[in-house]
């Protein structure tokens, strides 16, 4: 068998998976002992490896995943008032897939983003899209769209992605604009896609935040009513790492 051209052209194919595994059965001897299918068998799985971590390094790079974070690095130590095996049942995604919302509320430096960032990161583990944005960034893009013709284009690109992390919630006033601009992204999203909320405010002051009843009634309606909820409670971490 003339394995340098066999190389060449899975390379050619974009194989790079199935050209690795090849060489490193060439450089292997004692694989001759197993048979052609088994040997096959081990090219097709690097390939299909292969092709999954690129497809998720795809999916964390148009995460823009404030924080490198993952469920399993989560301290549950402290007072912070979380529930492993609400965590971890959350991490299974089924919330996501079943188009509902997380509501993440607590004090500054609780630790709201990173495990925002976790949740996100496993939904692209597993395969979803998430998008990770600060409200206020947010709303600095949108207006910056409309100004270029991009809006229409924007707003499509947040209804498709499954999981939308709206980071910061209630850091900021909210101009009529922007309600009305938040109402369009929620609506579109409301039982098709979820949306995750990290917020300092309790939910229950959310109303007040958006000051237009009208308005607020409509949003609140398309995120709280299907929404779990996670209330973290207990110092900064911040503090407590300063102190450790």
């Amino acid at each position: 068998m003339l394995t340098s051209p066999t190389l060449e052209k899975l390379k050619e194919m974009r194989l790079l998976g199935m050209a690795g595994a090849l060489e490193d059965q060439l450089r292997t001897p004692e694989i001759s002992s197993l048979g052609f299918e088994e040997r096959l068998g081990l090219m097709v799985d690097r390939e299909q490896t292969e092709r999954d971590n690129r497809r998720l390094k795809t999916r964390l790079t148009k995460a823009r995943l404030r924080q490198q974070a993952s469920l399993e690095d989560i301290d549950y130590s402290g007072s912070r008032g979380l529930d492993k095996a609400q965590l971890l049942d959350l991490g299974s995604c089924r919330w996501i897939t079943e188009h509902n919302n997380l509501l993440l509320t607590g004090p500054t430096g609780a630790g709201k983003t990173y495990i925002a960032c976790a949740l996100a990161q496993k939904a692209c583990r597993q395969g979803l899209t998430a998008l990770y944005l600060r409200l206020p960034r947010l709303f600095g893009d949108l207006t910056i769209a409309k100004g270029d013709g991009r809006y229409g284009k924007l707003l499509v690109r947040y209804s498709r992605v499954d999981l939308m992390v709206l980071d910061d919630w209630g850091v900021a006033p909210m101009t009529a604009e922007n309600r009305r601009d938040l109402l369009e992204i929620l609506d579109d999203r409301y039982e098709k896609k979820s949306t995750l909320i990290t917020s300092q405010l309790p939910v229950e002051k959310w109303h007040r935040y958006l000051e237009d009843p009208t308005l607020a009634d409509a949003i609140l309606d398309r995120v709280v009513h299907n929404a779990y909820r996670v209330e973290l409670k207990g110092e900064s971490m911040r503090k407590r790492k300063g102190k450790s």
